[in-house]
């Protein structure tokens, strides 16, 4: 019988979540709304759990108020898309209501539950019942109204599963387009794996298979303070250079190894290279003097070069500061064009994301961070990373996060386009909320499934244009596809602007701009290199 789950059973069961999370990846993936090839569902929440796992393994202790401290910090850093979001709220909800616990119990689990439901909910501006919040709440729901029967854990959590599965085959009857699209709420299934994964955890069943953690997510490194993110954390002040010449005939290899040992511990970036004709030594050290002392045990020294870095790094702060501005701004970005396109409007910080690849709340936070300026405007860019880059707020220190809900790429180009240097914070954020409503979007890409929505009857590979709520055209030709969408969105716009993706050819996309100029002559019709996968074109009419 298992009553209670000490500190090293929570860490098995977050890690066997995992691995079966990442094993149904795919198929939570696949459970997406619109047939378009970006569901990432569950990509965003096995991402999430990776960064909780990995933070875990950092963990040393077994105390169940480290390894909870551990889980919430890693899922709230790791947090992507909304659904990753909503996971890494339920796991913090959850871990703040447990982790003074000894052992936890099944009425501090379900108060877990419960809290952790709360919270997600919290983090929601307007919850949607017939998501996954609808499933943590009902799994909570149930898990309080056994608790006091079921004091075991093997008896507890069938219960708990079963309600969470009944919860998601609930979830198209509350929300309308589920039903439409014959599918179940992805996030409220990928919630049910991760309980799943616990419960095989606490049965002792094995989840086979490794957890490919990833260590840093792509993002762009063109920052122009970059490596100004530990300026006063020096601790070693002195970098300490020179060549050991002449090599006593009584020194041996091993001496030099030894050498690189005891350096080791006067220092770090230790670098102890060569033979018995010469060594080159580097380290930095508060010890110069005996770092050389010691190297006149082997032979005579050369080239000596001891620099403080304490001066540089005074340096550096100040001209850091004398170069920080009031306003900065960050955006999210879909292919190497657009992301030149958004560096020429002087956007200080561009992160590679978007659909089926979100960034973490962690890496806009730490785009953030690299930004020399007091307040960042942020441009996400995508629906599904509006709420990481509101939780990457948490996560910075001394500078101000502004996201301003771009829900694509035009809508981004228009709020940097708005930016006045000139003016104050709060007047720049005003006319970037107000510069989305003066564009009109549209994506063209292609159904990767079967299906009805929208009105139309969809086959696998067809061509698909939409706006952001739903699929407004459909046919076999990119071009006609592009065309009929830009007549449904069209009303009195002047401007049109296409923006090619990777699987579009210049030549493909010089044909479509003429056709378009030939179809709409009073209207300044212009192309660009976007780059960005999935998507053979970004639309935008202004």
């Amino acid at each position: 019988m298992q009553k209670t789950i000490n500190g090293m059973m929570l860490k098995s069961m977050i890690m066997t979540s995992a691995k079966l999370l990442e094993i149904n990846r795919t198929k939570i993936d696949a459970l997406n709304v619109f047939p378009v090839p970006d569901g990432d569902t569950g990509t965003n929440m096995s991402l999430t759990l990776q960064s909780a796992v990995k933070e875990l393994a950092n963990c040393k202790s077994n105390k169940i108020v480290d390894i909870a401290e551990a889980i919430s910090k890693g899922a709230l850093r790791g947090a992507r898309g909304n659904s990753g979001v909503i996971l890494s709220q339920v796991l913090r909800g959850f871990c703040n209501a447990v982790k003074q616990e000894e052992e936890i119990a099944v009425k501090a689990f379900s108060q877990g539950l419960v809290s952790g439901a709360k919270v997600a909910y919290g983090a929601v501006s307007k919850p949607k019942e017939g998501t996954m919040l609808t499933v943590s709440r009902m799994v909570a729901e149930q898990a309080s109204s056994i608790r006091i029967k079921n004091k075991d854990f093997e008896k507890f959590f069938p219960e708990i599963l079963k309600a969470g599965d009944e919860a998601v085959e609930l979830t198209p009857s509350l929300l309308p387009v589920l039903k439409k699209a014959g599918v179940v709420d992805a996030g409220g299934k990928g919630l049910m794996i991760v309980f799943e994964g616990m419960y095989k955890a606490l049965i002792g069943e094995e989840v086979s298979g490794d957890l490919p953690i990833e260590t840093k997510s792509s993002t762009d490194t063109s920052f122009e303070h970059a490596d100004l993110m530990s300026l006063g954390n020096i601790e070693f002040a002195y970098c300490t250079e020179f060549f050991i010449i002449n090599l006593y005939k009584k020194t041996t290899l091993a001496d030099i190894e030894r050498l690189r040992e005891e350096y080791m511990k006067l220092g770090d970036c230790v670098i102890v290279i060569g033979d018995l004709e010469l060594v080159k030594v580097h380290v930095h050290t508060n010890t110069p003097g005996i770092v050389l002392t010691k190297a006149l045990q082997l032979g005579e020294l050369d080239k000596l070069k001891i620099e403080n870095m304490l001066v540089q790094n005074r340096a550096l702060m100040k001209k850091y500061e004398e170069e920080k501005k009031e306003m900065g701004m960050m955006a999210v970005s879909a292919g190497d064009g657009i992301s030149s396109i958004f560096k020429d409007l002087m956007v200080d910080a561009v992160i590679e994301g978007g659909q089926s690849m979100n960034p973490s709340a962690s890496d806009i936070a730490d785009a953030v961070q690299r930004i020399n300026a007091e307040n960042v405007f942020v441009f996400p860019n995508n629906k599904n990373i509006i709420l990481a880059a509101e939780q990457a707020k948490s996560l910075v220190e001394n500078r101000v996060i502004h996201v301003i809900p771009t829900k694509n790429i035009p809508q981004g180009f228009a709020c940097a386009l708005a930016f006045n240097p000139d003016l104050p914070v709060d007047e720049n954020k005003t006319n970037m909320i107000h510069s989305l409503d003066s564009v009109v979007v549209g994506q063209v890409t292609y159904a990767v499934r079967t299906t009805k929505i929208n009105g139309l009857s969809l086959k696998e590979g067809d061509i698909i244009g939409l706006d952001n709520k739903k699929i407004l055209s459909k046919g076999k030709n990119v071009n006609a596809v592009t065309l009929d969408l830009i007549s449904k969105l069209r009303s009195n716009e002047e401007i049109i602007t296409l923006y090619y993706g990777a699987d579009v050819t210049e030549e493909d996309a010089e044909k479509l701009k003429a056709l378009i100029q030939e179809t709409y002559p009073d209207c300044d019709v212009d192309i660009h290199y976007g780059g960005q996968p999935i998507y053979y074109y970004y639309v935008a009419l202004e």
